[in-house]
């Protein structure tokens, strides 16, 4: 079954890799580089994700409430690697957690480099 996204697809401005090379060349380390967003899942998403989570399975509405606050970290992340001086970001990584009733916080980061 292919994976339903509700994420922006758009292509990133600069590479970025969950490894520590891009295509072979490892680049110059400029530094550390990460995007944070706290992201509230909203009433009706909350109140419906509520009652499909009283039965097993995927829960859509935190799933693609989750994809969408990736893309905006990494996005984040990518703005911020070229405030610094980078034009890739390798060894990419996410968290997240919860930071209040409904709302949860990701983080993705990584080491912004210049190939």
């Amino acid at each position: 079954m292919p994976i339903e996204t509700t994420a922006p697809t758009d292509p990133l401005p600069i590479p970025v890799s969950t490894t520590f090379d891009v295509d072979g060349e490892r680049g110059r380390h400029v530094g550390p580089t990460f995007g944070v967003i706290v992201r509230s899942v909203g009433f009706s998403r909350n109140l419906v994700g509520g009652i499909k989570s009283l039965k097993r399975g995927d829960i859509t509405e935190y799933s693609g409430t989750l994809e969408e606050a990736r893309r905006h970290a990494v996005e984040r992340m990518v703005e911020h690697a070229q405030a610094i001086g980078g034009n890739a970001v390798i060894g990419v990584r996410f968290d997240s957690s919860d930071v209040g009733d409904g709302l949860v916080e990701v983080v993705a980061y990584g080491t912004a480099v210049t190939l």
